[in-house]
C-alpha cells in the first residue's frame, strides 16, 4: 500500500496544488484537528475540498481519528516538547484507537495524509 504525505505551511497555493495535481493521487486525507482556522488560508476544510476537486480532480476526506489529541499537540508545539515524546504519545494514541483495525484501507491506499507542518 502506498501512502503519501504533505504539509501546507511554507507553501503557496500554487506550489501546493501543483504538487498534488502532478502526483496522481486519488484523495487527500486531512489529519488536522484544526482545519477551519483562518490561519489555514487556502487549506480550510471546505475551501480545500472545493480546490482539490476543481483544480486537481482529487477527493477530500477528513479523518480526525488520525490526528493527535489537543493535549498531545499542545505539549509538543506550545510547551516546547521534544519529538521523541510526541511520537511515543501519538503512537500510543493510534494503538488505543486501533486505527489499523478500524480504518478502511481503501480510503488510505493511494491517498496523501495532510498535516499543517511544512515537512510531514
Amino acid at each position: 500500500m502506498k501512502i503519501f504525505t504533505i504539509g501546507f505551511t511554507k507553501k503557496s497555493a500554487e506550489q501546493f496544488f501543483t504538487r498534488l495535481k502532478q502526483s496522481g493521487l486519488e484523495r487527500v486525507i486531512d489529519t488536522r484537528l484544526n482545519n477551519v482556522s483562518q490561519l489555514a488560508g487556502f487549506s480550510k476544510k471546505n475551501d480545500l475540498r472545493f480546490f482539490l476537486r476543481e483544480i486537481c480532480h482529487i477527493d477530500y476526506v477528513h479523518l480526525p481519528e488520525l490526528a493527535p489529541t489537543q493535549e498531545i499537540l499542545d505539549a509538543y508545539k506550545k510547551n516546547g516538547g521534544d519529538w521523541t515524546t510526541y511520537e511515543h504519545q501519538f503512537l500510543a494514541l493510534m494503538a488505543q484507537r486501533r486505527v489499523e483495525e478500524t480504518l478502511d484501507r481503501k480510503i488510505i491506499s493511494g491517498g496523501c495524509l495532510l498535516c499543517s507542518e511544512s515537512t510531514p
